[in-house]
């Protein structure tokens, strides 16, 4: 990996439609079209073309469905990675699977470990079994979801830094924002990382309102990027010697305690 990488990170705050795939994939098709060549990395929010529902049996797309095509599509087109959750039928379990897509490339996935139990997602979901670490242009990059940010050992996982960046992409409701603004810096503190964190705005299909509250933070916890409450596509840039300069600097994660996560 080049120590002077650069990694362009393109966060999508929007609203969505709900329960409308085919008009979220519109709607995304014309935001997305002005990044080609200008951006490394997007992500989009959780759920991104249903908004957080439980309506597991009506909405959840197929392996392979017409999301996971137009994902593919679209990383062709912009000439980068690009990432966010959809509802899957995969077999007979659901999951709320978030997908990474780069061009050319077989289509991976994480599908959400912690699923939130207030809204009954634990009984329309399976939980995934696994993390996902991919490496992009000299990045590595940790994606979870939305939930997962509560839980900072399967964000940490081991005790070396396996990740550069970790991206959290949600749903995450108005009423409890400001857990989401906290926990987001503190991954970044504890775990010596960048850290994107994707959120939707607008009221979904219950009148739940959200937020939005996206937001880019450098290893130190401080912000690159602040989305506000507002739909906003914002682009920044994270220095890959910048991090490995602070990490050596201040090795803070040979002291981590050692522990194991039972699978």
């Amino acid at each position: 990996m080049a120590e002077s990488a650069k990694l362009r990170v393109t966060l999508v705050q929007q609203p969505l439609v709900w329960h409308d795939a085919a008009a979220n994939r519109a709607r995304f098709n014309a935001l997305l079209a002005p990044l080609a060549g200008n951006t490394d990395l997007v992500v989009l929010p959780e759920m991104f073309t249903t908004g957080f529902s439980m309506d597991v049996e009506q909405l959840a797309e197929s392996v392979g469905g017409p999301t996971s095509r137009w994902l593919e599509n679209k990383a062709r087109e912009l000439r980068a990675a690009i990432t966010g959750s959809v509802m899957v039928k995969d077999g007979v379990h659901f999951y709320n699977r978030m997908f990474w897509a780069e061009p050319g490339a077989p289509l991976r996935h994480y599908d959400k470990r912690h699923l939130f139990r207030m809204a009954n997602e634990h009984q329309s979901f399976s939980p995934g079994a696994r993390a996902l670490s991919v490496e992009w242009r000299g990045f590595r990059i940790c994606p979870l979801v939305c939930y997962d940010l509560r839980f900072p050992v399967f964000s940490r996982r081991r005790e070396a830094l396996e990740y550069d960046v970790l991206i959290y992409c949600a749903n995450w409701p108005a009423a409890r924002r400001q857990a989401w603004r906290a926990l987001l810096k503190a991954r970044a503190i504890e775990n010596l990382a960048f850290v994107i964190g994707v959120n939707r705005v607008g009221n979904d299909g219950k009148k739940l309102p959200y937020a939005g509250d996206s937001v880019a933070h450098d290893f130190l916890g401080e912000p690159l990027a602040e989305l506000g409450s507002e739909p906003a596509v914002v682009t920044v840039e994270l220095d890959l010697a910048a991090l490995r300069a602070f990490r050596e600097r201040f090795p803070a994660h040979l002291d981590a305690d050692r522990f194991t996560l039972d699978p």
